[in-house]
């Protein structure tokens, strides 16, 4: 399962990247915004920091504004991925785009007919929210096991990419009904590292070399 970041925090990003474990990273205007920066001017950075898909989402809600916007958004960088809504606008959008070979992220899913609509108009991500679904009573991992079955029916290219993802458990069960891509808020995608064991495991490990009064190199 590749790994994005959900941030528009380029120091974030940078700390991930070096790890080798990130594949892309995800914006929206509510990043942008928390960012406080200018928003063609973050997404440019943080090209430059990944290779992998960086999703920088459009504005518009009309189908001509969008594609203006596209238009715009696509010249920054050849790994830039236009985010579009899951409206009829969006998905009009998304069909002459990746009709074109621009890679399109169709987010705000919240259901697997609005995930087939995507597929059919050429979607490269699909993002349903599952921690969005999970607050208002719904079973967020249950949409994408249903969406990953009506996919592999089908055999669509779309890649499920599991957004809105609050905790680590969230990342566990995205792996194991075979989700494509997940992305998280750096501090979540830091929590995978931690287990009380491995802290334990080390400590103890340190005490003993400390013991040996040994040295390496």
């Amino acid at each position: 399962m590749k790994f994005f970041v959900d941030t528009a925090d380029t120091a974030e990003i940078a700390e991930l990247a070096a790890t080798g474990l990130l594949d892309g990273v995800t914006t929206n205007p509510s990043l942008i915004h928390k960012s406080g920066r200018d928003f063609l001017e973050v997404v440019k950075e943080i090209c430059g920091i990944v290779d992998g898909p960086v999703s920088a989402e459009v504005v518009a809600l009309d189908h001509e504004t969008m594609m203006k916007e596209a238009e715009i958004l696509r010249k920054i960088a050849d790994n830039v991925t236009i985010k579009v809504p899951l409206t009829i606008d969006g998905l009009k959008t998304c069909k002459a785009l990746s009709g074109e070979g621009t890679m399109v992220n169709v987010t705000l899913c919240f259901s697997a007919n609005q995930a087939l609509l995507a597929a059919k108009a050429g979607a490269s991500f699909i993002s349903p929210f599952v921690g969005r679904h999970d607050d208002v009573g719904l079973d967020g991992m249950q949409l994408i096991a249903d969406i990953r079955l009506i996919y592999d029916n089908y055999a669509f290219d779309t890649e499920i990419l599991v957004a809105s993802v609050r905790h680590p458990i969230h990342v566990l069960e995205s792996a194991r009904i075979g989700a494509d891509v997940m992305t998280a808020p750096p501090a979540v995608i830091k929590a995978l590292f931690n287990h009380p064991l491995t802290d334990k495991g080390i400590q103890g490990f340190m005490a003993d070399w400390a013991k040996t009064g040994q040295k390496i190199g």
